[in-house]
């Protein structure tokens, strides 16, 4: 019984992260008139099921050095990475923070937010 509770209260926190998440890209989007952020917004309100998986190699196959991309959902580590670029995303997992080390920058997209609040060049992967 205790393992269930536990479990739900991970679960109800994950929740409370994303609204934050969704109510503040909305918000930008309005406030900087930038629809990227809004995209974001809805591709985040699907069902979890839905969201976006990305392998490093799909990112490695369409994007170029030194581009900033997000990934409405998780970034997994299948592939190999040789470009220099900046990756945002809701998720990544544990294997890709421990393969990529300095090949790539990895942020939150609340970090991206606050770093490029207009989204200018920012690319959408997934």
């Amino acid at each position: 019984m205790k393992a269930k509770s536990r479990r739900k209260m991970t679960l109800e926190n994950k929740n409370e992260r994303l609204k934050a998440l969704i109510g503040e890209l909305k918000k930008q989007s309005i406030e900087q008139k930038s629809n990227i952020w809004k995209r974001i917004a809805l591709e985040l309100e699907r069902p979890t099921r839905q969201h976006r998986i990305v392998n490093l190699s799909k990112i490695e196959k369409y994007c170029n050095d030194n581009d900033v991309i997000i990934v409405p959902g998780k970034v997994l580590c299948g592939g190999e990475l040789t470009k220099k670029v900046t990756i945002a995303a809701y998720a990544f997992s544990r294997n890709t923070t421990d393969k990529l080390g300095s090949k790539a920058s990895l942020i939150t997209i609340e970090e991206a937010l606050k770093k490029y609040p207009k989204g200018n060049n920012l690319k959408i992967i997934g």
